[in-house]
């Protein structure tokens, strides 16, 4: 596997890499992650089955579209590929280390400011990809209101159907999602879609944002990801709400957008998440 990650990795820099050691990283649940270096070089390495060279592809094209933005740093993709049975995909490494109160503020002005960036004027992505290990689809649409309660609400209600788990039936709470947006104006923009204090960094005086399931949405649906579980530091949302202010009805709509990361959460892991998801569609129904 080794040699055939190395390859790659020589004919994306145009050079020469010889891994000289490598070791495992923890703290992923999907993937496995490892640190490589050889001649003076170091690269971030995620490995999994070959069918997952997808998920890797779809992966690279998210942070390149982040860094396209200009507003954000987020790692720089080397290569992705496969061996004879697993896939993988190499990062650049980056040193992290902890922030200060003006990083924390600093991050939330420049995710405000990639917010702003309004000019694709349609909802969904380019392709379908992952939010964690499940499939997130993506097709485009012009209505806000229907892409996020059948493409993300539905589609996850669906997949926890298939596994028996039951909350409902799935038209009459997906209406319910639909009607709390009813009168939000949306402006597509562009995403991170799994923006949590895991998914954050700081490095050489910088945020860096990673792991993105990113699509065209509300924005709203990135802000109520970082309260979901625990918010960011207040600096954070200072920073983003000087820059680009939310509407007051935010409060209620970020329970729809945080509905779906726990559904996904109860079709990756089961147990409490599927408690906590019933809480949160009694909830909303509550309030439709």
């Amino acid at each position: 596997m080794w040699n055939s990650i190395a390859k790659s990795i020589e004919q994306a820099i145009s050079g020469t890499f010889n891994i000289e050691k490598y070791s495992a990283v923890t703290g992923g649940d999907i993937n496995e992650s490892f640190l490589i270096s050889g001649e003076q070089q170091r690269y971030f390495v995620k490995v999994n089955d070959k069918a997952r060279l997808e998920h890797f592809d779809a992966e690279a094209y998210n942070l390149h579209k982040i860094r396209e933005s200009e507003c954000i740093a987020c790692p720089s993709v080397v290569t992705t590929g496969v061996t004879t049975d697993k896939a993988f995909l190499v990062l650049q490494v980056i040193d992290f280390h902890q922030p200060s109160n003006t990083l924390w503020r600093k991050l939330g002005e420049q995710l405000a400011t990639m917010h702003k960036q309004t000019s694709h004027g349609q909802f969904g992505w380019q392709q379908d990809n992952v939010i964690g290990s499940i499939l997130q689809p993506n097709r485009w649409s012009s209505n806000w209101r229907q892409f996020f309660a059948e493409q993300r609400i539905g589609w996850q209600l669906q997949l926890l159907n298939e596994k028996s788990i039951v909350f409902g039936d799935i038209d009459f709470i997906t209406n319910a999602c639909h009607q709390i947006l009813l009168n939000h104006h949306v402006e597509p923009c562009l995403l991170h879609g799994d923006l949590w204090q895991g998914n954050i960094g700081f490095a050489n005086e910088q945020p860096v944002i990673f792991d993105p399931a990113s699509y065209y949405g509300d924005r709203e649906a990135d802000i109520a990801m970082t309260e979901l579980f625990g918010a960011l530091p207040e600096d954070f949302y200072h920073g983003y709400y000087d820059t680009y202010p939310l509407p007051e009805a935010y409060g209620v709509r970020k329970h729809v957008y945080n509905l779906y990361h726990v559904l996904n959460h109860a079709n990756i892991f089961g147990g409490v998440y599927v408690e906590q998801a019933k809480a949160c569609i009694n909830r909303i129904l509550s309030m439709a």
